[in-house]
């Protein structure tokens, strides 16, 4: 949500959205600057977003707004900061160093930082999530936009690699066009694919998609209670596979099957709150 656009984030407040972005970077002009970090700042304070997570993204401290804004949001107390144009473990170093323990995100959208991207990972016990800037990183790689993203692959899958040896969450960049949903449903589900958490979002006709295609579906949630019951068989106890339906299932699949109905149970309890 640009943090210059006070009308945008008044309606975050009804989205169903599991996390609201308040940007004071790339969505804000040069002369919005100051009046973004206001804005973004009283709208964190005010604690009105219900059970979404708010999470403000600051300037690069390189920048001429990255040194103010960094105290104002720590004042803010979101529930993270989102640091930009991370590229080495240095830049979230930097950071942590005075942010008092809070959480951060990291975006990845450089070159440098996909090469390092396992150092980024596991620079900071405060890190939490890695998020994909495709757009700044396609830009430095000297790309263009490819519908299927195979000029991507390798950055993505590197992305989501590093955050799960380093239990981070992994959420996938933007979608441009927001015309094109049926463009927007084919990224997604290739994203969830790839292992990511989620996907960010340009625009509210984004959502419901979204949370539907990285949701588990009732035939997965069913699935994954079968295989946790079959494993919890007295007579399969001790074993480390067992035949179900006709096919081969291991104690990963448990593990897996755990994970999708802990995703599902959150997903019914983020939908009784406002």
């Amino acid at each position: 949500m640009p943090g210059s656009n006070a009308r945008a984030m008044e309606k975050a407040r009804t989205l169903a959205a599991d996390a609201l972005i308040l940007d004071l970077e790339d969505a804000v002009a040069p002369d919005a600057k100051e009046i973004a970090r206001i804005q973004v700042c009283e709208a964190a304070k005010s604690r009105a977003f219900g059970a979404r997570e708010v999470i403000i993204r600051i300037n690069a401290l390189g920048t001429p707004w990255g040194e103010a804004d960094l105290p104002a949001v720590l004042d803010a107390k979101p529930d993270a900061i989102l640091v930009p144009k991370v590229s080495r473990a240095a830049d979230l170093q930097s950071i942590d160093a005075v942010a008092g323990g809070m959480m951060l995100w990291a975006m990845i959208e450089t070159p440098r930082a996909i090469l390092d991207i396992g150092e980024i990972a596991g620079t900071s016990g405060n890190l939490a999530c890695l998020v994909m800037g495709t757009n700044d990183l396609l830009k430095d790689m000297r790309g263009k936009p490819l519908r299927s993203r195979e000029n991507l692959t390798a950055a993505l899958s590197l992305c989501v690699l590093a955050a799960r040896a380093h239990n981070l969450a992994a959420i996938d960049g933007v979608f441009n066009n927001i015309a094109d949903p049926e463009g927007f449903q084919a990224e997604c589900l290739r994203a969830r694919a790839f292992g990511f958490d989620g996907k960010t979002l340009v625009h509210p006709s984004q959502i419901a998609p979204c949370n539907e295609i990285f949701a588990p579906s009732e035939e997965e949630v069913e699935l994954a209670r079968r295989i946790i019951a079959a494993f919890d068989l007295a007579e399969n106890s001790d074993k480390g596979a067992i035949t179900l339906d006709g096919k081969m299932v291991e104690r990963l699949h448990a593990e897996a099957a755990q994970r999708t109905l802990a995703l599902a149970d959150a997903i019914a309890a983020r939908g009784a709150q406002p």
